[in-house]
């Protein structure tokens, strides 16, 4: 039994060609979706009416959704990306050592004269500031 007789090549080519295209259908209607549940201008009402349109005709009105809407699409895409890049410098800011290393081993200093630390621990942290980083 070959199986390559009863699939031929033109057929393996459209299978090919079909999958990618429902590959990028599902890439859009995610794209769309999101960014349809993304929007704040728009109601609750309008977003049904959207997906509606979505799913009963799903090409053309994930097609329609990306032609009429392009501009806000990406603008809400790239306002999104630049709050994520500003949660992500503020958290790399917070677990980064803060100051320069006189400023540390300052604060050290006074936290060891209060009591709050022992000399080890103060030492510890003077070791760490004055790491290369």
């Amino acid at each position: 039994m070959i199986l390559a007789t009863s699939y031929p090549f033109l057929e393996v080519f459209w299978t090919m060609l079909v999958f990618f295209a429902f590959v990028v259908w599902l890439w859009l209607l995610f794209t769309v979706l999101s960014d349809l549940f993304r929007r704040h201008d728009h109601s609750g009402f309008f977003k049904v009416l959207w997906i509606v349109f979505i799913i009963l005709i799903p090409y053309f009105g994930v097609f329609v959704y990306v032609i009429l809407e392009h501009n806000g699409m990406a603008e809400r895409a790239l306002k999104a990306q630049h709050a994520a890049q500003q949660q992500i410098d503020s958290y790399v800011k917070s677990v980064a050592g803060h100051g320069d290393p006189a400023e540390q081993i300052s604060k050290a200093k006074q936290l060891l004269d209060s009591g709050t630390i022992n000399a080890a621990e103060f030492e510890q942290i003077k070791q760490k500031a004055l790491a290369p980083a």
